[in-house]
């Protein structure tokens, strides 16, 4: 299933005892979603269960925050990050999410599970504003180079800051 909604400048804000839930198999196809996940994007769960996790992702979101979460999650580590997120009906929501790979018996990758929570606004400012000039970095690279150079961007910013990718995201 394509994404093809039209987004809007309609917020829906997460209630702070909110939690979004979901797990998704090793391609990032959605496996599991509660209720707060259904609520929040405006998809039934039939909608939902087996649609790529992307479903939900907003074109304000930068490609290479996607590549960074991804190469981190199928390394076997954790990731946080706040993403804006688009719902069926067009609106979009923000959230803090934290990714978390799925382990077998024998320490096999099986599946990621994310929880994501209401975001700090003051967060949510702050990673708006580096997600627009990450956006703007990509459109001028164009497709080819989109990734690496909003990459850079996000490196060059939290190097001016003195901070790593986790003490950035986690300093809110």
């Amino acid at each position: 299933m394509k994404n093809r909604i039209t987004p809007t400048s309609v917020e829906k804000v997460m209630r702070e005892e909110d939690f979004i839930v979901s797990m998704t198999d090793l391609q990032g196809r959605i496996t599991y979603g509660n209720r707060i996940f259904i609520e929040f994007s405006g998809y039934s769960e039939q909608e939902l269960l087996g649609t790529q996790h992307n479903i939900i992702r907003h074109p304000d979101m930068p490609r290479a925050v996607f590549k960074l979460l991804w190469d981190t999650i199928s390394g076997g580590s954790e990731c946080n990050a706040y993403v804006k997120n688009l719902a069926k009906d067009g609106s979009f929501y923000w959230v803090f999410a934290n990714i978390t790979p799925l382990f077998d018996p024998n320490g096999a990758i099986t599946g990621y599970f994310s929880v994501r929570r209401k975001p700090d606004p003051k967060a949510v400012q702050t990673m708006g504003e580096v997600y627009r000039l990450m956006l703007e970095e990509e459109q001028r690279a164009g497709a080819r180079d989109a990734i690496a150079a909003s990459t850079r961007l996000m490196l060059n910013l939290l190097s001016e800051k003195g901070l790593s990718y986790d003490e950035f995201i986690l300093a809110f």
